[in-house]
């Protein structure tokens, strides 16, 4: 009987560590509510990245209501003062859109032609300027994203982050059955062995209409393995990006991602 009570007080006393130790936690999560990381709020700001936000920091020319803030996790509340070299810092609410981008549209954020931009077709989706995050030039067509998270846009647009997209394309000529093979084992460009993660014929289509996945790269990436192969591409239309596709969502048409996918993004 000694032995169980002893057993049974020992474990109410661990118990108790327990759940002291997560009030404690709890109460932390309590006082940090509302509060966002000092390198985080100048990084949405469109500034700069966070990486390059805390070497400002270190730098001493971040001041929060007149403070001068060297230290690094700093946290602000959305109601503290934040400048940098003495001019106040304004953030936007982050935002997130998907367009499907109809042909004739350039990807230039301002086009000085007689071609529309694509602003033009996101200009209503919210008061915040937003971007696309890659290009898709007045002939192509299909997904594009578009936000003001500066520190979103650059992971994505980054060359060597492994982000699948899939492409419906069309060539000016039938891929012969001896040139896909070559693609599908690569081809070596400027010393580099070059290749998609599949590409196929599209089913029921004519033998210059293709699908192509893969992870490298952008549209230009998709070109010039084909220019090496002498073929041109006349149509491409992107279906599918970072878990993203058109599914319900018209040519020219945006809408707003959903947090769960907005988390996919960032954890990609």
């Amino acid at each position: 009987m000694k032995r169980e009570g002893k057993s049974y007080n020992g474990y109410q006393k661990k118990s108790a560590k327990k759940i002291s130790f997560r009030k404690k936690q709890n109460n932390l999560r309590k006082n940090e509510d509302g509060k966002i990381r000092l390198n985080k709020f100048i990084s949405n700001s469109g500034i700069c990245s966070r990486r390059e936000a805390d070497q400002f920091i270190e730098a001493g020319v971040i001041t929060v209501n007149g403070i001068g803030i060297t230290e690094m996790g700093y946290r602000i509340l959305p109601t503290d003062i934040v400048k940098f070299n003495n001019q106040k810092i304004k953030t936007d609410t982050l935002r997130y859109f998907l367009l499907n981008k109809p042909k004739n549209y350039s990807g230039r954020i301002e086009s000085g032609t007689q071609t529309s931009s694509v602003m033009s077709l996101i200009s209503s989706a919210c008061k915040e300027r937003i971007y696309p995050i890659d290009k898709l030039n007045k002939s192509e067509t299909g997904l594009l994203l578009f936000t003001n998270d500066t520190e979103l846009a650059k992971k994505i647009g980054d060359k060597r982050q492994n982000i699948k997209s899939i492409y419906q394309i069309t060539l000016d000529k039938n891929l012969s059955q001896i040139d896909l093979e070559k693609i599908r084992e690569g081809i070596f460009i400027n010393s580099k062995l070059n290749t998609f993660d599949s590409i196929s014929y599209i089913q029921n289509k004519d033998k210059n209409q293709l699908g192509i996945e893969h992870t490298k790269g952008g549209t230009k990436y998709v070109k010039m393995i084909f220019d090496t192969l002498n073929y041109r591409i006349t149509k491409l239309d992107r279906v599918f990006i970072g878990g993203l596709t058109k599914k319900n969502l018209p040519r020219k048409y945006f809408r707003e991602l959903t947090k769960e996918e907005i988390n996919i993004l960032r954890r990609l």
